[in-house]
């Protein structure tokens, strides 16, 4: 009898098993290629991890290399002023970035929603998400173009008001805004792009109900267009929010050249690794940031994603 049951069973799981590969054995087919990358591209390298713990050199490789234990860490900490300045300075900018690249993103997208010639759509979303294209150094020489001290855009119109040049490349209280307006007026376009994308999948109905109730264009952005938006932004923010521990070295070397006149406003941590670095060429230093940098990402997103879950369970990201 048992025997007849074991056999059952036995009988029942291949048949599930044959049904399963039947109904989704073609996409795992289909999805083999991208897991295979993944697996090859960011699950084999994180054995190189143990790096950070040895006093890594070429000779010996990074099995033979000897192991120092938190070693790697001292440098970046033992200046605890400059560690927590350039950990602030991150936090802050990525932060300043965030929400204003959000809400200039959001913005664009509902105002390309409501472009009703194709034409002028298609040349509005060109002009737009045209600056993602440049690269930071032609972005910097743009910034010149504005910033400069002499032959500064900004400075010829405070000289023609009358007033004092400004000497932005040496003062660091305005940088958090200047990298910001940069930022933002590089990538909200392309952002940009993902909301739109969004906003067209939209039920139209709803707006055609609220347009007909008398609803205004804004009573109908704010409580039709936004509220529908949120998940995206919260999924969005949510990814972000992984990178909010790193910056941009091509972005500062090529704003400001790294000039320690700003430091005070503007190092951040990979500014002050490569600085570092550059001085002392240990690999395994700068792996140990980059390890302090991942950690502290993902407990932020994990954070995040458990703040958003208790306000709106179907916004999370897992």
């Amino acid at each position: 009898m048992r025997n007849a049951v074991k056999t059952a069973n036995g009988a029942s799981k291949a048949q599930k098993a044959r049904r399963y590969i039947q109904e989704y054995g073609p996409l795992w087919v289909l999805a083999a290629p991208a897991l295979i990358l993944l697996v090859a591209f960011s699950y084999v390298p994180m054995a190189g991890l143990v790096i950070v713990f040895k006093d890594y050199n070429f000779l010996e490789g990074i099995w033979g290399s000897p192991w120092v234990g938190f070693k790697n860490f001292e440098f970046f900490f033992y200046n605890m002023e400059n560690a927590l300045r350039a950990t602030r300075n991150t936090l802050f900018l990525n932060a300043l970035n965030m929400f204003f690249s959000t809400l200039m993103s959001i913005s664009l997208a509902i105002m390309f929603s409501e472009i009703r010639s194709r034409k002028y759509l298609k040349v509005t979303q060109t002009i737009s998400i045209f600056p993602h294209f440049l690269s930071w150094a032609v972005v910097g020489g743009i910034a010149t173009a504005f910033l400069s001290y002499d032959k500064g855009m900004i400075n010829g119109i405070v000289a023609s008001l009358g007033g004092e040049r400004l000497d932005l490349y040496n003062t660091p209280g305005y940088w958090p805004l200047i990298l910001t307006v940069f930022n933002v007026w590089k990538g909200a376009g392309y952002s940009a792009i993902v909301y739109y994308a969004t906003i067209s999948g939209f039920d139209t109905s709803y707006y055609e109900a609220a347009e007909v109730d008398g609803a205004t264009l804004w009573q109908r952005i704010i409580h039709i267009t936004i509220p529908m938006l949120r998940p995206t932004i919260c999924v969005l923010t949510l990814m972000s929010v992984g990178r909010i521990f790193y910056g941009d070295l091509s972005m500062m070397m090529s704003m400001h050249n790294l000039n320690p006149m700003l430091f005070e406003t503007t190092d951040i941590i990979d500014t002050f690794v490569y600085r570092s670095i550059t001085q002392l060429g240990d690999y395994s230093m700068s792996s140990a940031v980059s390890l302090y940098q991942s950690v502290f990402g993902f407990v932020l997103v994990l954070l995040s994603n458990y703040i958003v879950g208790r306000i709106n369970p179907d916004s999370k990201l897992f």
